[in-house]
């Protein structure tokens, strides 16, 4: 017997308690219990009258959404108009695997719970494989997978290199035989929801593609041979798997135009020969600055020599007038 099928019997044990000329300690206890039961039924009441609406959309729907959960909803601060719109697409789509406490729990983590609904029917249309769990993880991850799932159904165009992201508007490379290339590419992808939730985004796409297209062009012996066939470089980037551990999987690398440059090599080479010469002077220089140096040593030398040479001469006299006096020398008459 539930408390609903009580409440007529407990009434009448009170007024037969009534009749009887008193009203006891019990009949007091039950008529308190009926006035709480009343209370907290009246308050019931007035939250469903806010959702009777809801639950009637939701019952003519077939999404099986009871009032009292509603009004559970409504005290976990969950908003029952979004779960019940939500709960009502899901049924409609046929969508298995989704249920209302799922929904809930998401809205409470955060979560946008109408686009993971969209997303999953979009995917279901499609024949996408992607359940709650993965469409929830990918949405609290902060990506839109609305257009995740609508870019795995229509291929994205992806300009490499984006000259609103990194200001270039190509990609420079130099052939073997010194001639610069300037190449620009689009990429076409695909979104893999299997790597969406820590794969890496278009930033790394468009990296790997450019680091590939110049790597390409270097492997090239001449620019003629680019030149003549620009579908060299997208095979070569494409055999690379640049996509791998990336949210996309990458359809077709396409050449959209491709220019020569400068001739790199040349200038090299003059920039060599340049800065040979200034070497060659340099040292050149560096010869005349040693000869004139060496030839202020010869003439310091020198200098010194013809001193020595004075100083000898200046002590012919003196030993001549030593030898006089001595008798060791004396002058011849004539």
């Amino acid at each position: 017997m539930t408390i609903v099928q009580m409440i007529p019997h407990l009434m009448q044990f009170a007024q037969a308690e009534a009749e009887g000329g008193g009203i006891s300690f019990t009949t007091m206890l039950l008529i308190g219990f009926l006035v709480i039961f009343g209370f907290f039924f009246l308050i019931f009441f007035g939250m469903f009258a806010s959702v009777a609406s809801l639950w009637f959309r939701a019952f003519m729907s077939g999404a099986m959404v009871g009032p009292v959960q509603m009004v559970v909803m409504k005290l976990k601060k969950v908003n029952p108009q979004v779960i019940v719109d939500s709960r009502i697409m899901a049924v409609q789509a046929g969508l298995q695997g989704v249920t209302t406490n799922a929904m809930e729990s998401h809205y409470l983590a955060g979560g946008n719970v109408p686009i993971i609904v969209r997303s999953m029917i979009a995917a279901h249309r499609a024949k996408i494989d992607l359940d709650w769990n993965t469409a929830a993880a990918i949405d609290l991850a902060g990506r839109n997978v609305l257009e995740a799932v609508q870019t795995s159904v229509k291929t994205k165009v992806i300009d490499c290199p984006d000259v609103t992201r990194h200001g270039r508007s190509t990609l420079d490379g130099v052939a073997r035989d010194g001639i610069q290339l300037k190449a620009r590419a689009r990429v076409t992808v695909r979104t893999n929801l299997g790597q969406l939730v820590g794969g890496a985004t278009e930033e790394t796409i468009i990296a790997r593609v450019g680091e590939g297209i110049v790597s390409a062009i270097g492997s090239c012996e001449t620019h003629k041979e680019v030149l003549a066939n620009p579908m060299l470089i997208a095979k070569a980037v494409l055999d690379k798997g640049l996509d791998s551990q990336t949210a996309y999987e990458i359809v077709s690398i396409d050449i959209a135009d491709i220019d020569v440059g400068d001739n790199v090599g040349a200038r090299l080479q003059a920039d060599q020969a340049e800065a040979d010469v200034r070497i060659a002077r340099a040292k050149a220089e560096e010869r005349r600055a040693q000869a004139v140096a060496r030839e202020q040593e010869m003439k310091a030398l020198t200098q010194e020599h013809q001193a020595e040479v004075v100083l000898a001469e200046s002590e012919i006299p003196k030993s001549m007038a030593d030898a006089y006096r001595d008798g060791s020398l004396r002058a011849s008459k004539s």
